[in-house]
């Protein structure tokens, strides 16, 4: 750091978007990190090849600058490695760990999703990228937020138990490890990165990056605790959140950022801010960028995703430096930290990326590991009209079925957001994986009918003489704030389709959603009921479960509420009067069909 001029420093503190990231850019610049924003791509399906020669090509012009300083390039893998083509999308979080040791209270289990994190750093690094922006640590306590998806459960408990995919993507931290250190475990594990640094899971109506209203002591016992355990497993960086707390942006929170997790928590990796996160400390974003800068780097942010003008940051964040506006002394921390992650990391040693990993990417291992999660997560909320009279297990074996709904044979909406684009997509030709559809045709037997109709009307059904149906819906993909919604109700045709359907053949419904959404007017009218959430693209897991070949283990991480008016609802709340209880969900014993 003493040989650095205030230019490199910087720099090193500069993270820009791939699409402006030159050769030119980060050699003038000395540009410290680049990213992928949601969907951001070298070309459209894209090989790991093609992802590994764009990242050189930016690392090869950060080699040749004064210093040699390798740039660390970061992209959100937040459900597998995402944005690529051909990679193996798990389940979002909600439903990564609801299992069960076959008691009634959850039962989680860290080891699985540290196998995801795992495999979700294998096929991050077979693109030649180090750096992922995951996990994502919020405890969502209203599931009207968009980004609920993205959050473990209500129940900090559990969060904190997930923050073992920590250990999965950086590799587990050696015994006498100093506390607050970040640790990576070399060049088959990535940088990993928690956010949203804090509360973002508790804003008002479930409102997108809006204010967190809570004592010192809720935000303390509530979303706080999972930051403890992702800093004790070696976190390298932790991510600022959009949201305030009781009005105080979180990006310009001196006292949470500096003097509670620099200095109380001894936390030692970098802080990072979110996509534009320093525009928006104002209302509107960028009313007053100068004052943006001065108050987040002053809070204690050391890397800034700019992520495209990123000259006028340099010029602004120059300025306040040399007219003491910002001392030097808050350059340093933030340089020392970037350089202090890119060092344990190995990334001096191995800057460039090679093509020894692209085998990785969609591995069926992976996909393997991806369906099971799919199984031990299907969570199910009614079997029959009474324990006697169950429907699951289905019959492999029966003379016609009908599959219906929206989200039977849609792999994108399976997906749900953040797959391949930031919103994601419908359809099956975003990436390789298998519908819902496709699987209840590859599990029954081949001399079962299987019948496909996405709406069909009650007369299709009623003169069908099927032995019974499954019928699949629930929301479209979304992601952030296109998600928030005061409504929460299964698109149509949806809630047609299963009355249809159900008042006349025996029916089970799965529900693909990112959280709990209105069911109670059906519940009664439909046989079986399966929350299977966002299952990505291991489709074959759901039926694994429905036929039998496993049985349903799955508890709610998350309480499923009988309408909108009584959210926020959490467990432990005084007027806590759910349709399905947190902890909640039924089980069924593998049966062993031909």
């Amino acid at each position: 750091m003493r040989r650095m001029t205030l230019a490199e420093k910087i720099g090193q503190m500069t993270q820009i978007e791939r699409t402006v990231a030159t050769p030119d850019a980060m050699k003038n610049y000395f540009i410290g990190s680049v990213l992928s924003g949601g969907g951001s791509v070298p070309a459209q399906k894209a090989t790991p090849e093609t992802w590994i020669e764009m990242v050189n090509t930016m690392q090869k012009a950060s080699l040749s600058t004064r210093l040699g300083i390798p740039m660390i390039y970061g992209i959100d893998a937040v459900h597998g490695h995402n944005n690529v083509y051909k990679a193996t999308i798990f389940p979002h979080n909600i439903v990564d760990e609801m299992l069960s040791n076959g008691d009634f209270f959850p039962c989680r289990d860290p080891n699985l999703v540290k196998r995801i994190g795992e495999a979700t750093a294998l096929e991050v690094r077979a693109t030649g990228i180090p750096y992922v922006f995951a996990p994502c640590i919020a405890v969502c306590r209203d599931p009207r937020w968009g980004r609920c998806y993205e959050s473990y459960s209500e129940d900090h408990k559990i969060v904190q138990m997930m923050t073992e995919i920590i250990t999965g993507l950086q590799g587990g931290l050696p015994v006498h490890s100093k506390k607050g250190v970040p640790f990576v475990a070399g060049k088959n594990k990535v940088a990993a990165c928690a956010k949203h640094y804090v509360g973002d899971g508790g804003t008002t109506k479930g409102i997108n990056e809006n204010n967190t209203v809570i004592s010192w002591n809720g935000l303390f016992s509530i979303h706080m605790p999972a930051y403890f355990n992702s800093i004790a497993k070696g976190v390298a960086t932790i991510m600022t959140s959009y949201s305030s707390w009781n009005g105080k942006k979180m990006h310009a929170n001196h006292d949470l950022v500096t003097d509670f997790l620099k200095n109380k928590l001894k936390f030692r990796g970098f802080v990072i801010s979110d996509w534009q996160g320093l525009d928006r400390i104002t209302s509107p974003p960028h009313a007053n960028y100068s004052y943006s800068v001065e108050a987040g780097v002053g809070a204690g942010i050391d890397m800034v995703m700019v992520p495209y003008n990123f000259t006028e940051f340099i010029d602004d964040l120059t300025y306040q430096v040399k007219n003491n506006i910002i001392p030097m002394s808050r350059i340093d921390d933030a340089v020392k930290r970037i350089l202090r992650v890119k060092f344990v990391m190995g990334l001096f040693e191995n800057p460039m990326a090679d093509n020894s990993l692209v085998n990785q990417l969609g591995s069926q291992e992976h996909r393997e590991l991806a369906r099971e999660a799919v199984r031990k997560s299907l969570v199910l909320l009614k079997n029959g009209e009474s324990a006697d009279k169950p429907l699951l297990p289905l019959p492999k074996k029966a003379t016609k079925i009908l599959v219906a709904g929206t989200h039977a044979d849609n792999l994108g909406y399976q997906c749900g957001g953040w797959t391949i684009t930031w919103q994601g997509l419908g359809g099956n030709d975003l990436t390789t994986g298998t519908t819902i559809l496709q699987a209840v045709k590859n599990t029954v037997d081949s001399s079962t009918q299987v019948v496909y109709s996405e709406n069909p009307d009650a007369g299709f059904v009623k003169s069908g003489e099927f032995s019974y149906a499954i019928v699949v819906v629930g929301e479209p993909p979304y992601a952030e704030t296109y998600g928030d919604s005061l409504n929460l109700t299964i698109s149509e045709p949806g809630p047609m389709t299963i009355y249809n359907v159900c008042g006349s053949v025996k029916c089970v419904v799965v529900v693909i959603s990112g959280r709990p959404v209105v069911v109670q007017p059906f519940v009664s009218s439909v046989d079986a009921l399966v929350a299977a959430w966002l299952p990505g693209t291991e489709g074959q897991g759901v039926a694994d479960v429905l036929f039998g070949d496993y049985g349903f283990t799955g508890k709610l991480a998350r309480t499923w509420f009988k309408t909108v008016d009584q959210l926020p609802m959490n467990v432990g709340d005084p007027h806590y009067n759910p349709l399905f209880p947190f902890g909640f969900g039924l089980t069924t014993k593998p049966t062993h069909q031909n």
